[in-house]
């Protein structure tokens, strides 16, 4: 083949430019200057605790190791338990971090963390080579534990103490329980274990015996609120101050389950914006409180329709019924601590606490027992049912009726002593199949045709003002309860079954369950006693001694008075009494009498 000139056209593009390979792939955008954005780091790793001082909830742990570091007295191996989110890991970290602090004038354990030691940032970044940390989840065989354990006789390499974590420990396999077991019993001096674990019972005895067990306690709603606000001020984020307290409460003592609700809980709003309480129980699934201790009051008092119009309307808010019920039962509970042990025993807001306390005070302690147990079991068939809210309305039901009935013993004795029993008028027609005739249902109704056909019902009494119901304590002459509501009770409010009042102070303990006692056991209904922080009007007693300074200065101010003080030099007046009215007769009987005389 000859060879042959190829030239080439110098008026034709050298590359086509609307393409870039041979394949004809478009040229690629140019790239965007790299953005300086990190990566978003969540509040719960934050916020985690870098000292000891930032332990919430944990004084006395600290308080014990501290002290065994300053006298030298360090265990070989710590069993750190508790629920989740209480820092049993964090703990872990920092104890390895005191084990092995080191700086140029500290040469000693120390739980004074405040200046980053050599080994500190190795450590909490977990490359640290002589911190071994490791889950018993995943390594759970007697082979893993052999191989860790094929080290702990080679010493630390550049730190003070080998030291192992294991987390989630009760994980671990009897095999590797015992292939553990020796090391413990036995361990070098320069090696030292960590364990945590949420399931202590499931720890061997003979492992636990071989090491120092600390108790990790739930953290108190009020400190969880103090961390959130801290961490709020922090983030400059805006949240309401019953929004956290709704948080804490949800956080069941884990501050890393409050932390992480918190963080979802600030992009409920937008930025700068307060996020406010409704949102975060809307965020949690969360009822209205005050709607449910209205629930809870209406149940108590009988009033099941009423009760079953509330439940609905927070249902149709999106309350989940199983959380009802659970918010039912705290409020039982709390109603039975404050009637033991009062209202300052109660974490939540005074209005809240002072309506919980006039239900545990109009109610006896067998009668918040037996709500217990019925709310108890509701619980479970709520979360059982096909349908809960229909389980819920169910439950509304039982508990609107069994809240009047009496207890076991109380019925007998009513029983034995002719009295008729609470749960409705007697059937109209006489025979013993009458089964609704009456509102009481099977048991009452069983107690009422065993009760004599004599026995009436209490004539109903209406108390329509506060001054009715201290004219009925006089009328039943009960002195003592008579003295204290007029010295100590400045009402506020007043309805029939209801009174709210302020106390006085000095004011008694047992007056509210007192009051409310006698009112039911007069009226034959439950009377519901609040007793409120502030607000009230002038007990009786203080408008009464009012009264008596008013008139004195109106006498001391009387000319006539004052003239008889100036002539007797050193004279006082002791007492004021009003001085009697003669009976005035009409007329005609004064001349009837006048002419029989």
């Amino acid at each position: 083949m000859a060879d042959e000139d190829i030239t080439l056209d110098s008026d034709l593009p050298e590359r086509d430019p609307n393409t870039t390979d041979m394949f004809g792939n478009p040229e690629p955008a140019p790239a965007p200057p790299a953005a300086e954005s990190a990566a978003y780091t969540v509040i719960a790793r934050k916020y985690r605790p870098r000292t000891f001082e930032d332990l919430f909830g944990q004084e006395a742990m600290v308080r014990t190791l501290r002290n065994a570091f300053t006298s030298g007295r360090i265990a070989h191996a710590f069993m750190l338990t508790g629920v989740r989110g209480v820092g049993k890991t964090t703990t872990a970290r920092l104890l390895a971090r005191a084990l092995n602090y080191e700086t140029d004038t500290i040469h000693a354990p120390t739980l004074d963390l405040t200046q980053e030691g050599r080994h500190c940032r190795a450590i909490v970044e977990g490359r640290h080579m002589d911190v071994l940390e490791l889950d018993a989840a995943s390594r759970t065989g007697v082979g893993d534990m052999r191989e860790l354990l094929d080290g702990v006789r080679y010493a630390p390499v550049e730190a003070r103490y080998k030291v192992y974590i294991i987390d989630e420990v009760h994980m671990l396999s009897t095999g590797a329980f015992n292939a553990l077991l020796k090391t413990l019993e036995e361990p070098p001096p320069h090696a030292k274990f960590i364990f945590a674990t949420t399931e202590i019972r499931k720890v061997p005895v003979t492992i636990l015996s071989r090491t120092q067990r600390f108790d990790l306690r739930r953290v108190e709603p009020e400190v969880i609120v103090k961390n959130l606000e801290m961490i709020c001020a922090a983030e400059g984020a805006r949240v309401e101050a019953e929004g956290l307290t709704l948080i804490a409460r949800a956080a069941e003592g884990s501050v890393r389950d409050a932390q992480s609700m918190l963080d979802q809980a600030i992009v409920q709003a937008e930025s700068g914006q307060t996020v406010s309480a409704a949102s975060i129980r809307d965020m949690l699934g969360l009822a209205d409180r005050a709607q449910t201790i209205t629930l809870f009051e209406q149940t108590m008092k009988g009033e099941a329709g009423p009760a079953i119009e509330t439940f609905r309307g927070l249902y149709g808010y999106g309350a989940d019924p199983a959380q009802v019920m659970g918010d039912l039962l705290e409020h039982c509970h709390s109603a039975s601590v404050a009637k033991a042990v009062g209202p300052q025993a109660l974490i939540m807001p005074k209005e809240q606490a002072a309506r919980l306390t006039g239900i545990g005070a109009a109610l006896s302690a067998g009668t918040l027992s037996r709500v217990w147990q019925i709310l108890l079991r509701a619980h479970e068939e709520v979360r059982r049912a096909p349908d809960p809210a229909a389980a819920v309305d169910m439950a509304l039901i039982r508990l609107a009726y069994a809240a009047d009935l009496p207890g076991p013993e109380e019925a007998l004795k009513k029983l034995q002593a002719g009295e008729a029993l609470p749960g409705g008028p007697a059937p109209s027609g006489g025979g013993s199949g009458a089964s609704g005739g009456g509102s009481g249902g099977g048991a009452s109704a069983v107690a009422r045709q065993m009760a004599p056909a004599q026995a009436q019902a209490a004539p109903e009494i209406t108390l329509r003002r506060f001054e009715d119901v201290i004219a009925l304590i006089e009328q039943k002459r009960d002195i003592s309860l008579r003295l204290d509501v007029e010295r100590f009770v400045r009402p506020i409010a007043f309805r029939p079954g209801v009174i709210e009042f302020e106390p006085a102070p000095g004011s008694p303990n047992t007056l509210i369950q007192r009051l409310a006692g006698r009112l039911k056991e007069w009226t034959g209904t439950p009377w519901l006693i609040v007793a409120q922080g502030g607000g009230g009007a002038e007990s009786r007693w203080e408008a009464q001694k009012r009264e008596e300074r008013e008139a004195r200065e109106r006498i001391e101010q009387d000319p006539f008075i004052r003239s008889v003080m100036e002539a007797f030099p050193g004279a006082e007046i002791l007492s004021i009494r009003a001085q009697p009215q003669p009976d005035v007769q009409p007329s005609g009987e004064d001349e009837s009498e006048t002419e029989e005389d």
